[in-house]
């Protein structure tokens, strides 16, 4: 089968700063950032707080962030694993006194510390170079000023308003006139501002110990939650040593677990194993050897990722060579696998990911999530965000190295990545896919393309891409419009249950962000994928 793909869309070319995001104004305010003078972590930062303004269905303050930093001088690679965890007082003991069998996705008692704040703060001081007020100035401004809401984002808006928003006490502040607004409507949020503000003046100790505090508190505890003052007191960030393995000369990068970018490094060592050179891009049979490789990688990181103070991962044995092995020789290369266990959640897009390299070198890879889109949808009275609900993520079984317990952080959908010359530490790419359990396959699918392929990333992120779902039946495939009926028919005669998924509903596939280091030219090329609103842009 010959399948001609044509990108709808121009990599960015620059041999300044690019800054990639899945919303204009949010690249923009990271541009200007950028060029005020400072670098690829205040334009990070500064397009992470514009983001929580402009889409706020995805992310916010009141979330979760995990962070991969490239540092041209030392060429060094840093994670900083920015996850709340669960409160004190939450425990299996106390849902099942509760009468709880699993958790509704909405509950107070799916709160976790939001890790958001300490995150940006603390990234802020180890590699910023401007002051927070200067960072949080564009997000701070589009807050007050109002901004039009974007389509794709108003499109999700609309479901999080019936869904989260109207049932909670404060959440029309996110509303307009008790609605979710329309493309193009103006939308202000002079809470977040005053939020933004806050930290701005008194850093992340107003959100964990301060006025913001008091009021995370008050609202989880009048909705029947369990979140005290020394929880928000007691959260820190951690910064730890990123994982990684070597795919086509490249050294891809993940931040360890509790996050899920492990999943992504087992399947991209199982293909190292099966030959995929040997197959076309696109092809049925390039596509049956990632899917199975992914369900592998899935099995286990359900299995084994969890918060590592309490369930360390065995990483280097799941990532070895002769794991891979042993793996790659499960997988037949006509036939799907029976009885993979692979345990994915359902996949959404609830995140965002934003990407910047600056006319330095350095590089950011950022991810923030509220996880379900407006997460809880509960918003702390007066401040214009809402608290995210990741405890959904927890398991309930008493056994299970996620089980739910006191001070624990979750099982984490969210991952950036980064991706570096292996013969000599440059910079390759930092790089994304926002959008649940969609992550690692989005990630893997993405290496593929770039590496071994050796598409530019626009094209990577205009090419069509499979989600593996959790459905009733064993294979189910999500197969987004643009591959053809024929290569749907062939993975069906491979044992694959496939459903073609068009329209907004493509949104399962998740939505990225690219900057690539061309280093014979010392030429960064940007790119956007057209699931979202957003575009890389960089400046004169």
């Amino acid at each position: 089968m010959d399948f001609n793909f044509n990108s709808h869309r121009s990599p960015i070319y620059s041999q300044n700063g690019i800054v990639a995001t899945s919303q204009p104004l949010a690249t923009a305010a990271g541009l200007k950032i950028m060029q005020n003078g400072g670098n690829a972590v205040d334009a990070a930062l500064a397009a992470a707080a514009a983001l929580n303004v402009t889409e706020p269905t995805s992310t916010g303050i009141g979330g979760d962030v995990f962070v991969l930093y490239y540092e041209n001088k030392t060429r060094q690679v840093y994670a900083l694993n920015g996850s709340g965890r669960a409160p004190a007082d939450l425990s299996l003991h106390r849902l099942n006194k509760d009468g709880f069998t699993n958790l509704p996705p909405y509950h107070p008692y799916t709160i976790t510390v939001p890790g958001a704040c300490a995150a940006w703060c603390d990234l802020n001081e180890k590699f910023g170079r401007l002051s927070m007020t200067d960072i949080l100035t564009p997000a701070i401004e589009l807050s007050e000023k109002g901004f039009p809401v974007a389509p794709i984002t108003a499109y999700f808006w609309q479901p999080g308003a019936e869904k989260q928003l109207s049932r909670t006490v404060h959440g029309n502040e996110l509303l307009l006139d008790g609605k979710a607004p329309q493309v193009g409507q103006h939308f202000k949020n002079p809470g977040l501002a005053k939020t933004f503000r806050l930290i701005a003046e008194f850093g992340k100790d107003i959100f964990y110990q301060g006025e913001i505090a008091d009021a995370i508190v008050s609202v989880v505890q009048n909705a029947g939650g369990c979140l005290k003052q020394a929880d928000l007191q007691d959260h820190t960030s951690t910064w730890e040593t990123p994982i990684r393995i070597e795919y086509e000369g490249k050294y891809i990068y993940e931040c360890p677990p509790n996050g899920q970018g492990l999943a992504a490094l087992i399947a991209l060592n199982i293909l190292k194993e099966l030959d995929l050179k040997s197959t076309k891009a696109l092809s049925a049979e390039r596509l049956h050897l990632q899917i199975e490789a992914m369900r592998f990688a899935f099995a286990d990181g359900w299995q084994y990722i969890a918060d590592p103070k309490t369930n360390p991962a065995p990483i280097e044995w799941l990532l070895s060579s002769d794991y891979a092995k042993k793996r790659a020789a499960s997988i037949q290369r006509s036939k799907a696998a029976s009885g993979i266990l692979h345990g994915t959640p359902p996949a959404i897009s609830d995140t965002v990911y934003c990407c910047t390299v600056d006319s330095e070198g350095n590089a950011c890879s950022f991810i923030n999530s509220n996880y379900m889109g407006f997460g809880t949808g509960i918003v702390p009275k007066g401040f214009g965000f809402t608290l995210q609900n990741r405890g959904h993520n927890f398991s309930l079984d008493p056994n299970h190295p996620n089980a739910l317990a006191p001070k624990k952080r979750p099982y984490h959908t969210i991952i950036p990545a980064m991706a570096t010359y292996a013969d000599t530490g440059e910079l390759f790419a930092p790089f994304g896919v926002m959008g649940g359990f969609m992550q690692p396959q989005g990630h893997m699918q993405v290496v593929v393309s770039m590496l071994l392929d050796g598409f530019d990333p626009q094209t990577v992120l205009d090419l069509p891409r499979f989600c593996i779902e959790p459905a009733i039946e064993p294979h189910s495939i999500a197969l987004e419009e643009g591959f053809s009926f024929e290569l749907a028919a062939q993975l069906t005669a491979m044992g694959h249950s496939i459903r073609p998924i068009s329209g907004m509903n493509r949104a399962v596939f998740g939505r990225g962000q690219i900057i690539m280091n061309n280093r014979e030219y010392k030429t960064l090329i940007g790119a956007s994928d057209p699931r979202a609103d957003g575009c890389a842009m960089t400046y004169l």
